[in-house]
């Protein structure tokens, strides 16, 4: 299966503020609503996407205007608009790229935007994505905040005062201030388990030609539909999967070896992003592990192991 999907957003006369308007912001719904119906995802998830977007269609208010007036909270009272897409409208507004959007068609625009902001540059960007793993001008705000940024090489409290100005002054803001979490990050606490078993679905259907397969804009000049993506669930979680399609990727060979994991649940208010590969080195070598978790990865593989074990064991005499 292969979808080609193309998005085409005109910005309406007289739109001179430089934030999208309510037209392009109901676009941008539509359009992920659609790729959502594609891929087979949720229903209900795809709907409420297009139902935003009617919303919009109809106020007589730009959106944008809402938001600078009473921020994200002022996004949620709009009917059919909730907590989720309440968030997409802000990095919509606030960066003009929405991250999901982006991800359903294989693009991974987060070390641009990154870059975008003063005092980062293209390659503190890149760190940034690739050792915090956060995608939105929203995260790298918190991250600017709660420690994490710090934690990088060669970025000092000047650095990250300026940082977090910047990003203070693109959003509008009165005064430089910590965001307000309202998301549990369950980057550590998915089981590896889970994360492993995603991993082998998606491998498993893409390597049989199960899934839709979407044509991402970087490092693919011919345009082609290689990219395959699943939208899958566990429990009350909603994940997406995807090969990464990132520059270290493609640096190191391993766009069909590096498999990425999405959660994006605002209703449940969690988040997390994983990335799954295979270990070259030690043990493990050959086994499929999640980075920065390679710990309870050995765990698991060894309580398989010692299960396997017992269940091949004679009985007793």
């Amino acid at each position: 299966m292969m979808i080609q999907h193309t998005n085409s957003q005109v910005r309406p006369p007289g739109a001179d503020h430089g934030e999208p308007g309510n037209l392009e912001l109901a676009a941008s719904l539509d359009d992920v609503s659609e790729l959502l119906h594609e891929q087979g995802a949720d229903k209900f998830r795809a709907e409420a996407y297009h139902r935003a977007a009617e919303t919009l269609r109809q106020l007589d208010r730009p959106a944008w205007q809402i938001y600078h007036d009473r921020g994200i909270e002022g996004l949620e009272e709009l009917p059919c608009v909730g907590r989720t897409i309440a968030k997409a409208l802000q990095q919509l507004i606030r960066g003009g790229r929405w991250a999901l959007q982006e991800r359903l068609k294989g693009n991974d625009v987060a070390e641009h935007l990154f870059a975008s902001v003063p005092n980062i540059g293209p390659v503190l960007a890149k760190k940034i994505h690739d050792e915090l793993g956060i995608e939105s001008l929203t995260e790298l705000q918190a991250a600017a905040w709660d420690g994490r940024l710090a934690k990088l090489p060669g970025i000092g409290d000047k650095r990250i005062r300026a940082v977090r100005e910047s990003l203070a002054a693109r959003g509008r803001e009165r005064t430089a201030t910590p965001p307000q979490p309202d998301e549990h990050d369950l980057t550590e606490e998915v089981p590896v388990a889970e994360l492993l078993d995603i991993d082998i679905e998606y491998r498993s259907k893409a390597q049989r030609d199960r899934l839709p397969r979407i044509a991402p804009r970087r490092f693919n000049p011919t345009g082609q539909a290689w990219l395959p993506i699943l939208h899958t669930a566990r429990g009350n979680r909603h994940f997406t999967a995807l090969y990464s399609n990132t520059a270290r990727a493609h640096e190191m060979g391993t766009t069909h070896d590096w498999v990425v994991i999405y959660l994006e649940d605002h209703q449940q208010h969690q988040h997390g992003r994983w990335t799954v590969i295979t270990s070259t080195f030690g043990r493990m070598r050959g086994q499929r592990i999640v980075r920065g978790r390679e710990d309870e990865c050995r765990e698991y593989y060894e309580r398989l192991e010692r299960n396997n074990q017992l269940l091949w064991q004679e009985p007793a005499k």
